[in-house]
């Protein structure tokens, strides 16, 4: 994704590779085969022929990715128990940045405020 990102405009396969190959090796196949599953199923790329050939852009961006897997990890950690974890994150952003901490909490009362009002 990252690649993809970088060059900001669709792409083939082959200059996403290109990107990618400067950092690590990696067969073009193996590119093509990651790409085309972050066409189908994930819906990460879309692909579209451009010179008869296959054009790969991304279908969000950088920031609204990471907003979409942030927001799924949470689910995922919440889902082993929503008072532990609270309880557990509370603790480590205190330890760690109180900061964003403080930050949580207007979020939290931000969110409560909005809520009454809706009801």
């Amino acid at each position: 994704m990252d690649a993809v990102w970088t060059l900001g405009r669709p792409a083939s396969a082959r200059e996403i590779h290109q990107r990618i190959a400067k950092g690590r090796r990696i067969e073009l196949i193996t590119a093509v085969t990651v790409l085309n599953r972050l066409v189908t199923p994930k819906k990460l790329l879309r692909r579209e022929k451009i010179d008869d050939l296959l054009h790969y852009s991304p279908t969000l961006s950088r920031d609204e990715f990471m907003q979409r897997s942030s927001r799924h990890v949470v689910e995922r950690v919440l889902a082993l128990g929503s008072e532990a974890v609270a309880a557990s994150m509370v603790d480590v952003l205190a330890e760690r940045n109180p900061d964003l901490l403080a930050e949580l909490g207007r979020l939290v009362r931000r969110r409560i405020r909005d809520d009454a009002r809706e009801k």
